[in-house]
Parts: structure tokens; sequence; C-alpha cells
């Protein structure tokens, strides 16, 4: 018998985690529609589908603990507490972004909110998690590092280096694997021999588990009681959260790889919908209270927009700017 939602958090966090997933699958459809208007330019790699990872993860985490990710980070970074204008605006390549307008939709970078990159790179984030743990461990901090990725880069060597050592150094990392199944084009059963992607960590000895992906509430739980472990112990954890991209690989892929029956059928589980529906059923809110979120959402959006367009274009100067010589 399904938990009720109340008894796993209280009725405002709940309706947080509603406005947190509704305003990610408002800002990337809104992404989508800048790029093919020319206001986004280069790689434009969008979440919708898999906003229940971010929001439910996020909130299993302490506001201290690192986040790491990989190119497909706006609605993370949004999550975490980046302000939608500012990386409207750095999408945008403006001055007001979060990065100055120079590391663009696959480098959001925010170290105050601990936010530490979207990496293009595909596994680039893996040693750095390891680092930063290791760092946070050498200090004696009570934090960990939260590192996630997509099923495509767990065939890259900084993957199996790092789970090695951040389990021969007993490290505070948890790695939290999106799969959505697909890398760029490829699905995940014709690269991987083991394609239940938890299971690999058995050659580390690093304990694993294999969540619903789709469900903001099976993440949150999942994520939760993964990084009190880590806390309590120093050791590292894997999940395996099974998702889906609604979209291409990026803008610039249409997808014809997937059979529309497999499409239809994993957005018959939108989690949006379907979380919407759980939080009336449960008596938390009505479909008028959830229209006002939304509506507060796609107002935000619009600001974000309007915002970045309004924006200035970088200084010449700025490129000297920033730069280690």
């Amino acid at each position: 018998m399904e938990a009720r939602l109340r008894n796993i958090v209280p009725d405002q966090e709940l309706l947080t985690f509603y406005e947190q997933m509704f305003i990610s699958r408002e800002f990337e459809e809104r992404c989508a529609e800048q790029y093919t208007k020319g206001q986004i330019t280069g790689f434009l790699h969008l979440y919708s589908g898999q906003e229940a990872v971010a929001v439910g993860a996020t909130a299993g985490l302490h506001g201290d603990d690192y986040i790491l990710s990989a190119y497909r980070e706006h609605a993370q970074a949004i999550v975490r507490g980046a302000e939608p204008r500012r990386v409207m605006a750095e999408l945008f390549g403006k001055a007001t972004g979060i990065c100055k307008g120079k590391g663009g939709s696959m480098h959001l970078f925010i170290p105050g909110l601990n936010f530490m990159g979207g990496y293009a790179i595909v596994g680039g984030q893996f040693p750095i998690s390891v680092g930063l743990a290791f760092a946070a461990r050498y200090r004696g901090e009570d934090r960990i590092a939260a590192c996630f990725f997509g099923d495509g880069a767990v065939n890259q060597g900084t993957f199996h280096e790092s789970l090695n050592w951040a389990q021969l150094w007993q490290l505070p990392v948890l790695f939290v694997c999106e799969n959505n199944f697909y890398g760029i084009g490829t699905e995940v059963h014709r690269s991987s021999a083991l394609a239940s992607i938890h299971k690999r960590t058995c050659g580390y000895d690093i304990p694993s588990e294999k969540v619903d992906g789709m469900d903001v509430i099976a993440v949150y739980r999942a994520v939760k009681y993964a990084a009190e472990k880590v806390r309590e112990t120093g050791h590292p954890y894997f999940i395996e959260a099974t998702t889906y991209r609604f979209r291409g690989h990026s803008m610039a892929d249409p997808a014809t790889y997937r059979s529309a029956a497999e499409h239809e059928m994993w957005k018959a589980r939108d989690p949006l919908p379907s979380y919407a529906k759980r939080l009336i059923e449960e008596g938390i809110a009505t479909r008028e209270a959830l229209e006002v979120i939304e509506a507060r959402c796609r107002a935000t959006v619009d600001d974000a927009v309007k915002f970045a367009e309004e924006s200035p274009w970088p200084e010449d100067s700025a490129v000297w700017e920033d730069i280690y010589v």
C-alpha cells in the first residue's frame, strides 16, 4: 500500500514539489520556443520528462551538499535556487546570465548554491565529484557530493575510475544515474552489456538501488535515505533513476530512432499530471489551487524571457576577464 503523501512530507513541501516540476517544464518548453526563434543558439538539451528526478533528489539533499550534473542541467539549477531570469539570460548569451553569458546552456555554475557545474564533456563531472567529496572529508565537513549523470556516461573510463576511488578512499559521494535509456540515439541495451546500470557497482562493492524516476516522491525518499547513509558512513552510494526525456537528445535531434508507441507509453507516465492527480485525490490541493501555481510559474518564465531579451550583450573587453592566464 502506497504511503499517503502528507505522511511523508508536509503539505506545503508537497506543493513546492509540484511548483518546481511545473516551472522546470515551462522553462524548458519556452527554451525550445526561443531556440526556434534564434534567441538561443548552439546546443540545447532539454529536461522535459525528467523533472521528478531533479525535484525529488534536490529535496532529499542538504543545501550545503555539492551538486554536479551533465549538460541537461537547467532544471536542476533552477530547483537548486538559481533565478530563472539569470538562467535564461545565460542561455541567450547575455551579460546578466549566471556565468555572464560565457557558459551557455551546458555550463551553468553557481558556487554560491553549491551547484558546481554542468559539464559538456561526458563523464567530466565524475572525478570532480570525487575531488569535492575528498575535500569535504579532509576538512571534516558534514556535506556530501551528489553526482548526476545519464546512462550514456557509464561506459566512460572516468565512471569506473571515480567509483573505484570513491570506494577505495571511502568518500561521501552519492552517484545518481538518470537513465532515460538513450545515449544520444543509442538505446542502452545496444551500448551496455549490463543494462541494469545500478548492478554495475557490485564490482566496487558500492551499495545501489533502482528507483522510479517518474515519481517525485519515490525519488525523494530514495535520495533522502541514500544521502543520510552517505553522510553517516562517509561511504559512496549509487541510485539508478529510470526516467524518459520527451524530446530528442538536443533540439537538433528529431528522435526518429524511438517509436511513437514507446513515446506514448512514457508520456502516459508524465510526472506532472500523475503527481497533480495524486495531490487532488489525497485532498492536499484542488485543481484550482494547482492552476494558481501554474499561472505563477508561467509568469515567472515570461519574466525570464523578457529579462533575457532586454539584457545587454557582454562588452568586447569581457573576453579578457574570468580567465586563468
